[in-house]
């Protein structure tokens, strides 16, 4: 089972829809502004939904991100 889960890291990680940064800084934007509107609104269960899925953004795109150029040298 500890294997399934870092084959799964590893696909998220080597896809390249994720490679830009701006597309993984836009990600992690627009689940911070769904978890602010849902504080807003005070809806308990939805707030932990939304909390969740940012922790897992930050913690998947920037803090285990493997730390190579985006464009290697050739």
């Amino acid at each position: 089972m500890d294997n399934s889960r870092e084959s799964k890291r590893t696909y998220e990680q080597s896809s390249p829809f994720y490679r830009p940064l701006w597309r993984r800084i836009a990600i992690t934007a627009v689940v911070a502004l769904w978890l602010a509107f849902e504080i807003y609104n005070q809806s308990g269960l939805w707030i932990a939904i939304a909390a969740a899925m940012l922790c897992y953004a930050l913690w998947t795109f920037f803090l285990s991100w493997p730390k190579t150029p985006d464009n290697p040298p050739q």
